[in-house]
Order: structure tokens, then C-alpha cells, then sequence
């Protein structure tokens, strides 16, 4: 399949307006047994409750059976599973879809198809769930824009709901750009509109990609693609005449402006852009500040403090300076995004805290070294270690309750930690680090 997919890349590539007449046929039983071995084990089922394991015990016959449907034009996803997460630390959740096995297996069948075709299309500013693009690049070129570029003003921008809110049949004029297999459109079709149960009770889908399947991300790119990226590269940045950049994972997003008025121009056009598409903005989080080295200078002197902050990516961005005084941007974990993940694990703590100790400090383990790998990043050093002081904090707390007397000292908890360390904080990624960034930026 990876053959099929580089060649397909690369005629994508040599011509931008090339559309795709065959593409369904890559749906065989070969590629589709591969993307079923690629699936992690363990992970939730749809309504049926088919995992892995259970589809593999007769791959072959189930695999035959689902091309042969594809083919007949008979195949239709089962409706995704609705659960919900923690979206804040104010209780609020987001909705997740979650696909049966199979289906599972197609979509990332065809979202290796999709990659292959619109990764030549994509443009430099976009990050999110794509190839060797991850958060701390984005917050790398982010960076260089503010610090070595004129920019003095920044929008930052929520959309609101935006899997929900994607327009279907917008969704398909996009994909119909690059791709004219009438077969594999079709199919893409009935994902979006296969619906979903929540409560034993199923639900029609008009619009929105669910998230949680393996084909969303890349089709949220694709419509974002069409609807922000290119509108701003083409349209927005030509009629500036100062300098003007776009930095986007997902859908979210922050724009960086040299003047205050085009800045304000392009929030009140973006509204209008968004409309069309059936995209909205969330005005009470979406916002144009003053950001960059003049504005902390003009910020200092009227009011003798600095410029307003703005959260992008996890981290609250703030100008500050270096140690030999010159103007920086430098980043913390934003306060939402420490209380809920306190919240969280304050939550499992409680419910397991009679779980056997060694098994509470490997999960705890496990926690921390994510939790490390993507906040320890420059300046962030003292937000990491506060989270992590709270986290042992919380630990203590609630091992003191496992009954009704008291198990630990302070003292004695010490010791115990001595003998299962847990993992100490320390800068992973260096945010000046740009040996493998676009070099247009620079």
C-alpha cells in the first residue's frame, strides 16, 4: 500500500489541479488487513462491542465481506457510540464518537489515502495532525513570528464547536477539488451521515464530524484548509501592507498582525468567512490584544505593566525579557489546563486509592512522564514543578485515607517516595530549537 500511497503523492504533488478517478480500489482485503494490524488492542468499542481481537478470529471472511459490500455499494457504517470527556475544569464535556472495529479499519484506510493527496496541498502554517507536525512546532514558529518579526498585535481566535458545526455538503464540494472516485466519496458520505447512539437511542448526523474517528482529523484539515488557510494566504495577507502570519493545530488557531487596523479588519471579515461555511466564532473567548515588543514598550509606559497574555496550545504566552534584557515571549502552562489536570487526577486518586501502592506509583509514572513531555518546555521549568508538587500533594492526601487511620506521616511518605521515585521535571524540547522547521519562516 505505501507504494500505491507514494505514487499517489506524488502526482498530488507534480499537479495541483490533478483530480483522482480511482481510488476505492485501494479499499481491498490486502491494505485493509494491514490497517486492521496498525489498530492498537485495548482501546473502546462501538455499539456492537467488536474489538480487535474478535474480528481478527476470522479476519479474512469479515474483510472479503466488507469489500464485497463496498463494492456492491451496500456498505454503511454502524452509528458511533457517543461518550464524553473532560473538556474544562468547569465540568463542561466534549462529546466523542466512538466507531465499531471495522469501520475503524476503513476509516484509516481511507484517511491514509486522504494524507497522501492533500499533504501536498497543505500549507506551512498548518500543524495539527499531520506528518512530523506536532503542538511544539507550531509553538516554535509561533514563536520566531512574535519575537523576530514586526508584530505588534494578535488575534486569537475560538470557534465554536467546530466539529459539530462542519458543513456536510460544503465538506464534499472541498473533497470534490482532488477527488472524483464517485465510490470512495460515497463511502466518505455515509461516515459523516452515519449518526450516532447515546442512551440506547439513535441519533441522525446533518452536519459535524464526530470526534474520536480515525477519519475526522484529517477531514477537519481539509475544510479548514479550504475555508481558513488559503483565504488567509491569498486574500488576507495580499491586502496587508504590513506583515501578517496564521498559525493553526486543528482548529485552533492565532493570528499575528503588524497594525492594530488590519488586525481588526480581518476579525470582522473572518466572521463573514466563518458564516458561510456554517462556522461560528466564540466571541467571549476570542480576542485582539496588543503583543510583541512594542506593545510591552508602550504597555510599560502608560500603564507600568505588561501587555495582556493570550493561551494558545495548553500554554499562556507573555512577553518578558531575557537575561541580558532583550524582548522575549515566554510560556507557562495555562491555569485551566493545571486545575483540570490536578482535578483529574484528584479523581483517580480517590476512587483507586485502595489499589496495591505499587500499581498507584506506575500510574502515577506513566502521568507525570506525558505530563513532562509535552509541557517541559523553555520557562516552563516552575509551572511543571508546582504541578508536580500538587500532584504528590494530592497523592499524600488521599493514601492517609485508604482507612480510617492515618498511614503516612509527612516524614514517613518521604521514605516511601525514596524507595519508588518518581520522575523529576526537566526540559525536553527547547523552543529555539528549529533545525527541522519550514525555512520560509526564517
Amino acid at each position: 500500500m505505501e507504494t500505491k500511497l507514494k505514487r499517489i503523492a506524488e502526482l498530488a504533488r507534480e499537479d495541483k489541479q490533478m483530480k483522482f478517478t480511482s481510488l476505492a480500489h485501494l479499499l481491498n482485503v490486502e491494505n485493509l488487513t494491514q490497517c486492521h494490524r496498525e489498530l492498537p488492542t485495548g482501546k473502546a468499542t462501538g455499539v456492537l462491542g467488536e474489538t480487535k481481537e474478535s474480528c481478527g478470529m476470522n479476519l479474512k471472511e469479515n474483510l472479503e465481506r466488507l469489500v464485497e459490500e463496498m463494492k456492491n455499494k451496500q456498505y454503511r457504517p454502524v452509528p458511533v457510540r457517543r461518550t464524553y470527556i473532560p473538556k474544562d475544569d468547569k465540568g463542561n464535556k466534549r462529546p466523542l464518537g466512538i466507531p465499531e472495529h471495522e469501520d475503524k479499519i476503513v476509516q484509516r484506510c481511507i484517511a491514509k489515502i486522504l494524507n497522501a493527496i492533500y499533504e501536498q496541498d497543505f500549507l506551512d502554517s498548518s500543524f495539527g495532525f499531520r506528518p512530523n507536525r506536532n503542538c511544539h512546532d507550531a509553538l516554535k514558529i509561533l514563536n520566531v513570528y512574535i519575537e523576530k518579526k514586526n508584530i505588534n498585535y494578535i488575534v486569537d481566535v475560538d470557534i465554536a464547536s467546530y466539529f459539530d458545526r462542519i458543513d456536510h455538503k460544503w465538506m464534499m464540494e472541498f473533497l470534490s477539488h482532488r477527488i472524483a472516485d464517485r465510490s470512495l466519496l460515497r463511502i466518505i458520505g455515509r461516515f459523516l451521515k452515519g449518526g450516532y447512539v447515546e442512551e440506547a437511542k439513535k441519533y441522525k448526523t446533518l452536519e459535524g464530524a464526530p470526534q474520536g474517528g480515525l477519519i475526522s482529523p484529517i477531514m477537519s484539515n481539509i475544510y479548514l484548509h479550504y475555508v481558513l488557510d488559503l483565504w488567509f494566504e491569498k486574500h488576507v495577507r495580499q491586502k496587508c501592507r504590513g506583515e501578517a502570519y496564521i498559525v493553526r493545530y486543528a482548529d485552533d488557531f492565532v493570528c499575528c498582525f503588524e497594525y492594530e487596523e488590519e488586525a481588526q479588519a480581518f476579525y470582522k471579515a473572518l466572521k463573514g468567512r466563518l458564516e458561510k461555511f456554517g462556522l461560528e466564532v466564540s466571541e467571549s473567548k476570542t480576542k485582539i490584544i496588543p503583543f510583541g515588543r512594542k506593545a510591552e514598550k508602550e504597555s510599560q509606559r502608560t500603564k507600568g505593566s505588561k501587555p495582556e497574555t493570550f493561551d494558545f496550545l495548553g500554554f499562556t504566552h507573555y512577553c518578558s525579557k531575557s537575561q541580558r534584557g532583550a524582548f522575549r515571549v515566554k510560556r507557562k502552562t495555562s491555569n485551566k489546563k493545571l486545575r483540570m489536570k490536578l482535578k483529574q487526577w484528584k479523581q483517580w486518586v480517590k476512587k483507586n486509592r485502595n489499589m496495591d501502592m505499587v500499581d498507584i506509583m506506575k500510574r502515577l509514572k506513566r502521568s507525570l512522564t506525558g505530563y513532562y513531555n509535552y509541557y517541559c518546555i523553555t520557562d516552563n521549568s516552575d509551572a511543571v514543578t508546582l504541578f508536580m508538587n500538587n500532584t504528590v500533594e494530592i497523592l499524600f492526601k488521599w493514601m492517609n485515607r485508604r482507612s480510617q487511620r492515618k498511614s503516612f506521616t509527612w516524614e514517613k511518605f518521604q521514605l516511601f517516595l525514596a524507595r519508588y521515585p518518581l520522575p523529576k521535571p526537566y526540559i525536553k524540547v527547547s523552543i529555539y530549537d528549529l533545525r527541522n522547521h519550514i525555512s520560509y519562516i526564517l
